[in-house]
Parts: C-alpha cells; structure tokens; sequence
C-alpha cells in the first residue's frame, strides 16, 4: 500500500473530538466506528463482524469499499447511529489511487476480465499535468457497468453478470483535487478528493482513454470519508480477533451526539 506524506494528509476533522483510547463511559454500545478496511474483505463482511462483536442488528456503513480496495470505512450500529447515515456521506471523499496504464477490464478495476492490451507510450510530466486538468472540477461521469448502483431494485453487475447491458444517465461530479503522486513507465499514482458518488475506477479508465492506451483502478486506498481520516480509523484486520474486537470497538466508538456535534459544526463551516 501506498502512503501520502504528511504535509499532503488532510488534518482529521474529528482527531480532537474522539474520546480518549480506554476512557469511554458510555453504557451504550452503540455509536459510529470508523474502520480501515483491509484489502480483500467486503464492506459488507466488515459490517458482519462489528454487528457479532457488539450484538447489536442494526449495522451499516456510509459508503462501500470494493474487496480490493482500502481505507475509511465509516460504520455505524444501533438505530440511532444509522440514521446519521445519510448525513455521513454526503462529504467529500479523499483517495491514493493507483492507475495502470495500457490494460482495459471489463469492470475497470483488477477484479475483471482484460479486454483490450495496448503498449504505453512515453507520456511527458506536461501531458500529464494535462490530463489531470482535463479531469478536474465538476463534470458529467457515467456510472460503470459493475456497480452497486441500482436499476429497477436491483444493483448494475446484477444485470452486467448476465451480459445485460443497463446504461445509466451520467451523473454530475466534482473532482476537487487530482494530483499526480508518482509516475512509472506504466503506472500512475494519483491523489483525488472528490464529491459523493465519483466513481475512481471510472477515472482511471477515462484517463487512459484520454492518453490514448486504455487503463484501469489496480489498486486504491481511501484516505479520508467525509469527516474521518485513515489517522482515525480502527485497524480493521484486529476484528477478526472474536475475544478482542470488543474492547477495541469500545476504545474507537464515537457517540452518536458527539456525532451529530461533528455535523453540524462541520454544516457551519461550509
């Protein structure tokens, strides 16, 4: 996995508002987790896990990970923690995106099939820098083909795995920020911050059909989900440890008012 160094980290919204790592008082278990998925677990198995380890049934999270994806992953347990939900996703989201260059799949991210190989040629800083500004601010992006997004109440890759092809409207984006962290002959390393709803692998693929050889999302990191940063987040992996994962969920929870305390300063400050 790949790192952003400290003068690029966006400072965490809520680093000085978290209660202190083994002070909690709180009788109830419910509250907000932010969790750093690990690489190779579903969002949705992340969910499963803090739902046994609390035993509490109403779980969700404030915007899915793919597997092969990384980073903040913001869940919330028991009724009054998900109602916040909606709220929690509306803010920007932050991102280390790794792009390689010259390999199409059909999903446009390393969990699908190649379709097109082209070779790469020599791309300047300059047509780079190009590319990114191309790319930047609010524009109009089509939801890929293999997405959570739903038509007629079922997800997109329900329809793309049965070779349906389901086209949706393109819908409006703002990439606020799209840096180039580090380029190799065949890669590209980008950081974005971007609006709800921007689909990663979507760019990578755009960029590489503006470059003229195709690309895909190889490998992808979320840095910052609206109000928390990776800086905040509960290491993921340590919830598999059934004895644990508890009293480590408990040093992490944010309770639902201070919450809602973090939303509504964050709403006066926009």
């Amino acid at each position: 996995m790949m790192t952003v160094e400290a003068e690029n980290k966006p400072e965490s919204q809520v680093s000085s508002k978290l209660p202190v790592p083994g002070h909690s008082t709180a009788l109830s278990l419910e509250g907000v987790f932010p969790v750093c998925k690990p690489e190779g677990v579903s969002s949705f198995r992340m969910v499963q896990l803090v739902r046994r380890s609390l035993g509490i049934k109403k779980v969700g999270h404030s915007g899915t990970l793919d597997p092969f994806a990384s980073g903040v992953l913001v869940i919330c347990a028991g009724r009054q923690a998900t109602r916040l939900i909606s709220q929690l996703m509306v803010g920007d989201k932050e991102y280390e995106a790794t792009v390689q260059l010259g390999i199409s799949t059909d999903t446009q991210d390393p969990e699908g099939k190649i379709i097109e190989q082209s070779p790469v040629p020599d791309i300047s800083e300059n047509v780079i820098a190009e590319c990114l500004a191309h790319f930047t601010g609010e524009q109009m992006q089509t939801p890929p083909s293999y997405s959570a997004l739903k038509h007629k109440g079922k997800p997109l890759y329900y329809y793309a795995r049965k070779g349906i092809k389901v086209v949706k409207e393109p819908r409006l984006i703002n990439i606020k920020k799209l840096d180039c962290v580090s380029q190799d002959n065949d890669t590209l390393t980008l950081r974005v911050v971007c609006s709800k709803g921007t689909y990663i692998r979507t760019l990578a693929a755009d960029i590489g059909e503006f470059l003229g050889c195709g690309a895909h999302l190889s490998k992808l990191k979320r840095t910052r989900n609206g109000l928390f940063s990776i800086g905040d987040t509960l290491p993921g992996e340590k919830l598999f440890a059934g004895e644990t994962a508890r009293p480590l969920l408990d040093k992490y929870r944010i309770p639902v008012d201070t919450v809602k305390e973090l939303l509504a300063g964050n709403t006066d400050n926009n």
